[in-house]
């Protein structure tokens, strides 16, 4: 087996690129790592199958008919239900009671925020919270955006995985350090490198469940009749250096649930 690999972050225009190279190899398969990734795929090829993770919203974003029967040349993995963007909410509540404010960093370019942030506002009057998207273009925009927020009390972040806050990682973190603003995030990446908390997917296991439609499509299936398949393995992270730089015990419940906890 001869493997192709390209790699991009969040430069669309690189993506295009690969996209491009990656369509006229004709591979007999391609793997792709999110929805910024699987559009420009799409739009250079529907001969060649495509297997994906770490998709929002794979229908909205146009890549799939429907969950159940794909229909076309892509099918994978989702990374997350639109219920789990209530849970972070519920989990920064549970590890920081006083909060009340919530900024919900996102990329406006992708049509899954719009959902994730619907299910937010939906469960916010319950916690007694307040949600606010602000929007993530570049590093000045995010430093500019967290530091108004800030300026209230009681505030604290839910960061939702995607290209541009993977990308901007560290300065999110530092960020959020700087303005003491308790952050939940979606990937444990986030947490080992010093983020607060963690809830989300473990995107190793999809992975691994990915390899199983690749095999299946090199044996002929197609992925129009392979069901595009949600997250089944979770996991939660703390980060308790962080917790206690500000000042946050954390409820020992909740460090009983964790699957790591990094002291």
């Amino acid at each position: 087996m001869r493997i192709h690999t390209r790699w991009a972050t969040a430069n669309a225009a690189e993506i295009r690129r690969h996209a491009a190279e990656l369509a006229a190899l004709a591979p007999d398969v391609i793997l792709a790592h999110g929805a910024a990734t699987v559009r420009p795929l799409l739009e250079v090829t529907r001969a060649v199958p495509v297997v994906f993770v770490v998709v929002s919203d794979p229908v909205t974003a146009g890549i799939v008919d429907s969950l159940a029967r794909p229909g076309g040349s892509a099918t994978g993995f989702m990374n997350f239900e639109y219920g789990m963007a209530g849970k972070w909410l519920e989990l920064l509540k549970e590890i920081a009671p006083r909060v009340t404010r919530a900024a919900i960093p996102r990329d406006p370019t992708q049509g899954g925020s719009t959902a994730a942030l619907a299910a937010q506002q939906a469960v916010a009057p319950s916690l007694r919270m307040e949600v606010s998207p602000i929007n993530i273009r570049d590093a000045a925009e995010i430093e500019r955006a967290i530091a108004d927020f800030a300026r209230s009390p009681n505030g604290g972040l839910i960061v939702a995985a995607g290209g541009r806050t993977l990308l901007h990682r560290e300065l999110i973190i530092s960020l959020a350090a700087r303005h003491k603003l308790p952050a939940v995030y979606s990937n444990r990446s986030f947490a080992t490198a010093g983020g607060l908390v963690s809830y989300g997917p473990d995107f190793v296991d999809q992975y691994r469940r990915a390899a199983g439609y690749v095999d299946r499509v090199l044996k002929g299936e197609k992925p129009a009749d392979l069901p595009v398949q949600a997250p089944t393995k979770y996991e939660l992270v703390i980060n308790l250096k962080t917790a206690k730089a500000l000042s946050l015990t954390v409820p020992p419940s909740l460090i009983s649930r964790a699957d790591e906890v990094i002291e």
